[in-house]
């Protein structure tokens, strides 16, 4: 058992505490009393959330993760990857997250397509007729996006990973074959968000197999089927359905999380998950700290059933 639990290391993240991609009353959180809870519930790593949620002065954070023995991971940058004119813009962005990241020795930098509102109309719903999509030019961009990502990020040291999102391009499991086929020319990874892949009628333990050859990076999220059986009817925007608690404490929702352990111990997967839970801000009806917590206990759970499991094997 021991051998598993060292293999899978758990980190939190600011949006547990409903801390958005975009500056808000969410932002004005102590991140100090936030990274105390992360080490309370039983964390050892974080990522960073939003650039400048976080400081941005790796010489003022640093000391902060240092103190508390929190490794810093990664962070999460979207950006527009799919509109030429924004090609500039992207790199520039992920220069400067890239840099914030380096210096604090994080080995990630996990890109996404940023939310569009023509795609955050269909959040879950990418299937409908009227959903729009990328073009094969668009898609051309996007290969020639990701390239560029990645030789930034490689000059800071720093892994490229993609996150596949929902109220974008890329959610559903068609559209990550078809980003992957537009970056065959790269070495960007996988980062598997498992909530957001059930969102896009994607199975995490499908997904998992499929890309075991690029799969470095993992987000662990929790999902109420039901609430997004009603989010697609509704036709509900994803912050509508956030608001609406699409996403629950790990193991409180319907994603076999056993099933997907077996597979990353089956596929030789090691290393970080990070546990996430989206929340709105000001609405959740216990406190972050519990809700992470409880998370962290039931995946601890999961691992050690599956220890168990390999000795009786």
């Amino acid at each position: 058992m021991s051998g598993l639990k060292d293999r899978f290391l758990f980190a939190s993240a600011p949006d547990s505490w409903g801390v958005l991609d975009y500056p808000g009353p969410s932002w004005k959180q102590s991140f100090e009393q936030m990274l105390d809870d992360m080490v309370s519930a039983g964390y050892t790593g974080t990522e960073l959330g939003p650039y400048g949620f976080f400081p941005t002065d790796a010489k003022v954070l640093q000391p902060q993760l240092d103190k508390r023995k929190l490794k810093l991971l990664a962070s999460f940058v979207p950006v527009k990857m799919t509109d030429p004119a924004a090609g500039p813009t992207c790199i520039e962005r992920i220069r400067k997250v890239g840099g914030l990241l380096a210096a604090l020795k994080a080995p990630f930098l996990v890109m996404a397509d940023d939310q569009s509102p023509e795609r955050n109309a269909f959040s879950g719903r990418a299937y409908d007729k009227d959903c729009p999509t990328l073009t094969a030019e668009q898609w051309k961009h996007v290969g020639k996006i990701v390239a560029d990502a990645e030789k930034v990020a490689n000059e800071f040291g720093l892994d490229l990973v993609f996150h596949p999102h929902v109220a974008t391009y890329v959610e559903t499991p068609e559209e990550c074959e078809l980003f992957y086929d537009a970056t065959s020319h790269t070495n960007v990874g996988l980062c598997l968000d498992t909530g957001h892949c059930v969102y896009g009628y994607g199975d995490s333990v499908k997904e998992a197999e499929k890309y075991k050859d690029k799969l470095r990076f993992v987000h662990i999220k929790d999902c109420h089927t039901r609430v997004l059986e009603e989010a697609r009817r509704n036709k509900w925007t994803f912050e509508e359905a956030i608001e609406h608690k699409v996403f629950t404490i790990i193991g409180h929702g319907n994603i076999d999380f056993p099933a997907f352990f077996r597979t990353l111990v089956k596929n030789g997967y090691s290393g970080w998950s990070v546990v996430e839970q989206d929340v709105k801000f000001g609405a959740t009806p216990i406190p972050p700290v519990e809700s992470v917590s409880a998370s962290l206990k039931y995946l601890r759970g999961v691992v050690s059933e599956l220890g168990t499991e390999r000795a009786a094997h």
